[in-house]
């Protein structure tokens, strides 16, 4: 079963218990793929769709003004930054639903069950300040959106986000698959819309190349790559996809778990491929339109971005742009909005109305855009907060990851574990370079 915000379960059941009939069809593949009695893609298709969720976040608006903004100011020089990130997601991906596998709970349980309450407490403060920020990204990007294809008001579109994700997150009670069909079909459209653009914009083979080589420019390299890594490796999805997997198929035995794991890590990598690739060509299309002419500051703003993919593409790339942008942003809200119920039921334990929720975490968006400040540049400074909150999310999920008590079979390796601890530590290293470098304690 997926999570559904206010659905705690907590003992063992049958897997086909209080589930809708589109669910036990899907439920019964599963275990069918499981018993081997299905195989190549009739076998993967049952448990594909956690990580299609969680993915939305990879390609979120905020996604939209970092890579914008580095292919506009830098070209290709940190299109390693999409790539390094993309495979960074993978990993954290894979072990956040392979807790859920493990488990049966999700990483924000498992936290306040195995922490002291005060480190909890902390741990949940500094969860729904992230939810904020992710919710700066996901309305202000869908408003844009609407702003530039229906030349709505950045308010009342920012609202209009606000009922669509109401909307999108009713299908929950229609079944999981739903919502995952829904969600697979704007990433869909997402991908149609920046494979044109490509194709229009014809970025050189060699100059993608180069930008493969890791290097900075300054401290505004710095900063986007860190806004990349929080647009990219985004904690509220770390949380989310364990909830995503504890309950949607559940293995009875320590085989079944391996299984049920091997299938979701197909998932993961299909799903994060397909963000990385556009997040790529988010950064190539930037690159060789905007870079090459000279417009450094276009990705600064989103609203010019359009204006000029129109005036320098043509064949329409504004309007499939602002296309792309309205569905990353319609998608991403729905999805922050079952994150934040994550990390609230699951750190504090309370249960609260989802109007309530909503209405918590879109607050800072509506007001800034209310106010009048530079949404695109409150896009890229959300990110940057996003990429401090990483580490939070992703340092507990190493620690039960590694506890072969909790994990059982699927405990990590040393390896897995060695590589998170790298991208741990690397991500908040380039968290203290960036603050240090804005203090002008060191020259970057």
């Amino acid at each position: 079963m997926p999570y559904r915000p206010g659905h705690d379960r907590t003992g063992p059941q049958h897997p086909l218990d209080d589930v809708l009939p589109g669910e036990a069809r899907v439920l019964v593949a599963a275990h069918e793929s499981l018993a081997g009695r299905r195989r190549g893609f009739r076998g993967v298709w049952p448990f594909l769709g956690p990580a299609f969720i969680a993915a939305v976040a990879y390609i979120d608006p905020g996604n939209f003004a970092t890579n914008m903004a580095a292919g506009a100011k830098f070209g290709f020089l940190l299109l390693w930054v999409v790539v390094v990130a993309n495979l960074t997601a993978m990993l954290v991906q894979s072990m956040s639903a392979k807790l859920g596998i493990a488990t049966r709970r999700n990483l924000p349980e498992l936290c306040r069950e195995r922490f002291p309450r005060s480190v909890s407490l902390v741990l949940w403060v500094q969860a729904e300040l992230i939810a904020m920020a992710t919710d700066v990204a996901e309305f202000v990007g869908a408003a844009i959106g609407l702003n530039l294809l229906f030349g709505l008001p950045l308010f009342p579109a920012a609202v209009i986000t606000g009922v669509a994700s109401f909307v999108i997150l009713g299908l929950q009670s229609r079944g999981f698959r739903r919502l995952e069909a829904v969600i697979a079909a704007l990433i869909g459209v997402i991908v149609a819309a920046f494979a044109v653009q490509v194709f229009i914009a014809e970025p050189s083979p060699s100059a993608i190349a180069g930008g493969l080589v890791p290097g900075f420019d300054g401290t505004e390299s710095v900063l986007l790559a860190v806004g990349i890594l929080g647009a990219t490796v985004m904690p509220h999805v770390i949380y989310l996809h364990s909830a995503l997997t504890q309950h949607r198929v559940v293995g009875v035995t320590e085989e079944e778990k391996r299984r049920i794991f091997h299938f979701e890590l197909v998932d993961v990598v299909i799903a994060m491929s397909t963000a990385g690739l556009i997040n790529m060509s988010m950064l190539a299309i930037a690159a060789s339109v905007f870079h090459a002419q000279g417009l450094e500051t276009v990705g600064d703003d989103l609203t010019e971005v359009y204006d000029a993919l129109g005036s320098y593409l043509g064949e329409h790339a504004d309007v499939l742009f602002g296309i792309a942008l309205l569905a990353s942003g319609l998608s991403s809200s729905s999805v922050g909005t079952l994150s934040g119920q994550v990390v609230m039921q699951g750190f504090i334990g309370r249960r609260i109305p989802l109007f309530v929720r909503r209405a918590v975490t879109m607050l800072p968006a509506l007001v800034i855009v209310a106010v009048g400040v530079n949404p695109s540049r409150a896009l890229v400074l959300s990110q940057v907060v996003l990429s401090f909150g990483i580490p939070f999310a992703l340092i507990p999920l190493i620690v039960f990851c590694r506890d072969r008590r909790l994990m059982g079979s699927l405990v990590n390796r040393r390896g897995t574990t060695l590589a998170a601890v790298v991208v741990a530590t690397l991500i908040i290293a380039l968290n203290a370079f960036l603050l240090a470098g804005t203090l002008g304690v060191v020259d970057v």
